[in-house]
């Protein structure tokens, strides 16, 4: 099914416009990116910590103050993101860096413009029923392990972790559940043994008891431990053929996703989680959202750049288990650019 039938039902959480280009006539955005810039956003899951630069920058007004008017979209996994930008019926996805590659073998140009996070910022978690037979990867065997959506990044990541530790991605069982509330209830209800997710999701399940915690991902020594170095995770990816057509517009986006992750770096969690809307906690309360952000805050990139030994990380964890990419040739240089966050910087 196409994005598009999906979209109209979607909360649109954020439209900024400039009062003074309101009045002003006609709505497409031009090539030059000079006036009446629009972009729609998809984002693999708003509340989810590892995509909080998207919500925080529309908080802080930088997209207002760049000139640009941003419509977020939410979609609860990062593979229904990038089917949307596909599709053409967003300009941009905040997702993981990954599906560039992905999508590369399939014969579409994606690519990262200003990158997010240098590790995953993704916890296997294992449920207290099941902890006492499941103690690692190697466990993985006969399991039915939660992950956003089949093809989507916890997907790929799952099946490394089981692949790297000698359990064939045949010998277990992905299972769709989404994040949030819906992972929550399946680890509950014992429909999965334990699976992949972020936070807030990590928080409530650990001050819940519900979970413990099998391989932590949020920093970058927990990357380089699980993937055997930086993996570059979220980040806007937008179709390079738009790129190549809306500079000045990419430009703007870059400037204002920038300046948002320089003041991440300058803030404490608490005051982070001040600025974001009240109901991502996910009913965890202020305090454990703010010790979410808290764990989470490691895996974000200071500046946009794509950390120089990350994608060569990417490739070699995708072809270890995907039979797409196991044989292709992947032109890693067009899978990313640093040309506006260098500017924006």
């Amino acid at each position: 099914m196409r994005a598009s039938t999906r979209i109209p039902a979607l909360a649109v959480v954020g439209v900024l416009a400039l009062s003074s280009l309101t009045a002003c006539g006609g709505d497409s955005t031009s090539a030059s990116g000079d006036k009446n810039d629009k972009v729609k956003i998809m984002v693999g899951g708003l509340d989810k910590v590892i995509y909080l630069p998207a919500m925080l920058t529309e908080r802080l007004g930088y997209f207002k103050d760049e000139g640009v008017s941003v419509q977020l979209l939410t979609e609860p996994a990062g593979v229904q993101a990038e089917t949307a930008l596909v599709s053409g019926d967003v300009q941009g996805t905040v997702g993981f860096y990954d599906h560039t590659l992905d999508l590369q073998v399939k014969g579409k140009q994606v690519e990262s413009v200003v990158q997010f996070s240098q590790a995953p910022g993704e916890v296997e978690i294992v449920s207290d029923k099941a902890a006492g037979e499941v103690r690692s990867a190697k466990d993985f065997k006969g399991k039915k392990l939660g992950v956003t959506g089949i093809g989507s990044s916890t997907d790929f990541l799952t099946k490394y972790l089981a692949v790297s530790n000698g359990v064939k991605t045949s010998e277990f069982t992905p299972v769709a559940v989404g994040a949030g509330q819906t992972f929550i209830s399946a680890l509950q209800q014992g429909s999965i043994e334990g699976g992949m997710t972020t936070d807030p999701t990590v928080a409530t399940i650990l001050d819940k008891k519900l979970g413990k915690i099998l391989i932590d991902m949020r920093t970058p020594e927990g990357s380089k431990e699980a993937l055997g170095g930086l993996y570059p995770s979220s980040s806007l990816y937008m179709q390079t053929e738009w790129v190549n057509s809306h500079k000045k517009t990419v430009q703007k986006l870059a400037n204002a996703f920038v300046r948002t992750l320089k003041w991440m770096s300058t803030h404490s969690a608490d005051e982070i989680a001040a600025k974001m809307p009240a109901d991502y906690a996910q009913g965890g309360g202020k305090a454990l959202y703010a010790q979410a952000i808290k764990s989470t805050l490691p895996m974000f990139t200071k500046d946009g750049v794509m950390p120089a030994d990350g994608p060569a990380t990417v490739e070699r964890v995708l072809k270890a288990f995907n039979p797409n990419l196991k044989n292709a040739e992947v032109d890693l240089a067009k899978t990313y650019t640093t040309e506006f966050v260098e500017k924006a910087n």
